[in-house]
């Protein structure tokens, strides 16, 4: 070696050979071993009878995939939609008539249903009171038995 080189100092340094190492065998060449050609496209040589069964197994797995999906949507949409429901039942429960996407609930008077009660749609109120805003109190049999009498005995 040369004596400016980097590995000057360890040139002279004797060589140890360790007891658990060895050198490996030389490699042997078989004897029909030949170099490759200068073109390997001879090699490459593809089967395409293998093309159409690929696409028909990709297109059915695609098709599976794509309907697991939509069905894993609609159970997802079903969800949230019941749980909508429930949320909406759970505000009605509380304030029934409450929608809230809705505007809000404005109170309005509304006419009673029932003929004979202050304030329904085909009588006005019985009793004079504040502009007929008392409620009249229905009669039992007994007072109306009572009040017939007392008709009788007025004549």
């Amino acid at each position: 070696m040369d004596a400016r080189s980097q590995y000057a100092a360890a040139a002279h340094v004797p060589l140890i050979k360790s007891p658990s190492l060895r050198v490996p065998r030389p490699i042997e060449l078989p004897p029909d071993i030949h170099p490759l050609p200068d073109s390997v496209t001879a090699y490459f040589v593809y089967p395409f009878t293998l093309e159409p069964h690929v696409l028909t197994v990709e297109a059915a797995r695609r098709s599976t995939l794509a309907a697991h999906a939509a069905r894993r949507e609609a159970y997802l949409r079903a969800r949230e939609d019941e749980k909508e429901r429930r949320k909406r039942e759970a505000l009605r429960r509380i304030a029934p008539g409450f929608e809230p996407k809705a505007t809000p609930l404005v109170p309005t008077k509304r006419m009673s249903g029932v003929p004979g009660q202050p304030g329904s749609a085909g009588e006005p109120a019985a009793h004079g009171g504040e502009g007929g805003l008392e409620h009249k109190r229905t009669k039992s049999v007994m007072e109306e038995l009572v009040d017939q009498l007392a008709a009788l005995d007025s004549k």
